[in-house]
């Protein structure tokens, strides 16, 4: 049985959920979404441009220390959803690497995905690809690129790095299918205001190696010196939330930072909470060894 703490934590995300203080404009006049998109584009493209953090370089010669590794499969099942959308994903990768591979970050510097690789169009070889939006999957220009900021999102955390800004993933779209890592510990990307932005907090510049083979997306980070800390991600208080039909997902994630073995501090990353959008099944439950809190609010 949990503990209160936790089940207190639980019936303030489900009561939010139920009950929503604020409609986005965008949704409650859906005729101006495109006018309110253009002014956060307009928003963010000023903010930018002002804010002096944001600084990077690239080249072609690497760093000899690497701090963290990474590698991503291409090509995995994600629900019903059209696998020719997972190739040209692939072709959406292949463009915005170009940009990111050999990128440094100075010690002090922000680094700032959409920044660097610019928006999507089809002139500079973009594809439509699988997008997600408001849970719902469609097909859209430049599709499949928050399989990059998961991925650049997952090596920052194994880095003497701090998080600026990281967007979740609101809903769990598809059940999962060999997946390696916590759930919720990915970042939602939209060009450009919903972006990931990660602060080189070490002493020493990082750079980024990252390239694609048939079946994998892969990356280093490297440094110009040597890194003593070493970092763990952990993951807390995983399960399932069952409340009349409707299933919904929580868990909470930690960093653990280490030097030479000893751990010096952990750190919260985030928690997640999101509505299950698929078929909840015993057997699907069963066979992952999925915890489920079946509950109400005279349970919590």
């Amino acid at each position: 049985m949990k503990n209160q703490e936790l089940k207190k934590k639980i019936k303030n995300y489900i009561y939010a959920y139920e009950h929503p203080g604020r409609i986005a404009l965008s949704r409650k006049y859906p005729k101006l979404q495109k006018s309110i998109i253009f002014v956060r584009h307009l928003e963010r493209n000023v903010k930018n441009f002002l804010d002096w953090r944001l600084q990077t370089r690239k080249s072609n010669k690497y760093f000899e220390n690497i701090i963290a590794r990474h590698q991503s499969l291409l090509r995995r099942k994600l629900g019903v959803s059209d696998p020719r959308l997972q190739e040209q994903k692939i072709t959406n990768l292949k463009q915005a690497i170009k940009k990111l591979d050999g990128i440094i970050i100075p010690a002090g510097k922000i680094f700032s995905l959409w920044k660097i690789v610019g928006k999507p169009s089809y002139e500079d070889g973009y594809v439509d690809g699988m997008l997600l939006s408001g849970g719902e999957v469609k097909e859209g220009l430049g599709g499949g690129m928050c399989q990059l900021s998961n991925f650049l999102y997952w090596i920052f955390l194994h880095a003497p790095t701090e998080i600026v800004e990281r967007h979740h993933h609101s809903k769990d779209v598809f059940p999962d299918s060999g997946r390696t890592l916590p759930f919720g510990s990915g970042a939602t990307i939209f060009y450009n205001f919903v972006d990931l932005q990660v602060k080189n907090v070490s002493k020493f510049p990082l750079q980024l190696k990252i390239w694609l083979t048939d079946d994998h997306l892969k990356g280093q980070l490297l440094s110009g010196g040597r890194v003593i800390e070493k970092f763990h991600v952990i993951e807390k208080n995983h399960l399932f939330i069952k409340r009349a039909k409707k299933y919904f997902r929580y868990n909470e994630i930690l960093r653990e930072v280490q030097i030479e073995g000893r751990v010096i501090r952990i750190e919260k990353v985030t928690t997640n909470f999101a509505p299950v959008l698929y078929e909840v099944k015993g057997e699907y439950l069963k066979k992952n060894n999925f915890e489920v809190l079946d509950t109400d609010y005279k349970d919590l």
